[in-house]
């Protein structure tokens, strides 16, 4: 049974740093592409950062720079390092796994329950 479990969220002013972790059980992340997706209020959800089978990382225009993507093995656990949060970063973040998918797209297989970050001017 695979779960997914993101927590980190929380209530930040901008120019503040938050981590977020992402407790995977049920898979192994060298058959899984992983990764963070976000939906802020009134908007669709969007894919933020993900870490690919193949070992490379893709981030999203609006992160690069600022979020880093990284993970445990040995505890199975997907972060995301955000730095310089900005109001519009606000939104419930989600992490997602997708069995040997070549990158993360909203067709992924897993989903957890998603942790809000309020990033606060």
């Amino acid at each position: 049974d695979v779960q997914l479990q993101a927590s980190g969220g929380g209530l930040v002013q901008a120019g503040r740093s938050l981590r977020l972790s992402c407790a995977a059980s049920g898979i192994t992340f060298d058959q899984y592409a992983i990764g963070w997706f976000r939906q802020a209020p009134g908007k669709e959800r969007e894919g933020v950062s993900c870490n690919r089978i193949s070992g490379s990382t893709y981030y999203a225009n609006s992160v690069k720079g600022r979020f880093t993507i990284s993970s445990d093995g040995a505890k199975n656990t997907l972060y995301l390092q955000m730095n310089s949060l900005k109001p519009e970063d606000t939104a419930v973040y989600y992490c997602a796994a997708g069995y040997r998918r070549s990158g993360c797209n909203y067709g992924m297989d897993y989903w957890g329950k998603g942790t809000l970050v309020t990033v606060s001017s």
